[in-house]
């Protein structure tokens, strides 16, 4: 995959947009300590990557979630999404639950994950494209979250 510069002369990764998976489960979001060695490593946010050729948001952040965490698909049911855009360059969160207990395991792109509360996200160090998604005004992803 490479970088991508929008209309806005902003660099992102993956040039056919990208895609993460946030899993909520009893008012709790499933969040990734990302690895020290990947861009913004330390940081928390949701398993996620560049979309490859042909693929759908959903179908991106199922297999980057499988490549981070082990997380097999057929163990969450996707409820629906929500796609930021900047200059022609999308991001698209697929929002999702888990339908059974999870075996997740964490892979050369993560240093940890958990499930965190809530109110305990803002506190983290979140990678900040992340930050800037969880805390606008009118956040589907806090609401979804919220209302698991």
């Amino acid at each position: 995959m490479t970088w991508a510069t929008c209309d806005h002369g902003h660099a992102h990764w993956g040039r056919r947009g990208a895609a993460g998976l946030l899993l909520a489960e009893e008012g709790r979001v499933l969040l990734q300590l990302r690895a020290r060695w990947v861009h913004r490593g330390g940081t928390w946010s949701i398993p996620g990557g560049a979309r490859e050729h042909g693929e759908s948001g959903v179908q991106a952040a199922l297999r980057e979630a499988s490549e981070e965490l082990g997380l097999a698909a057929h163990a969450v049911h996707v409820r629906g999404s929500s796609t930021a855009s900047c200059g022609g360059w999308t991001y698209e969160t697929v929002l999702a639950v888990p339908t059974r207990p999870l075996d997740l395991h964490d892979h050369s792109e993560s240093d940890g994950h958990r499930w965190v509360p809530l109110a305990e996200v803002e506190a983290l160090p979140l990678h900040p494209s992340f930050r800037t998604a969880w805390s606008a005004p009118d956040s589907a992803i806090v609401a979804f979250v919220a209302d698991s």
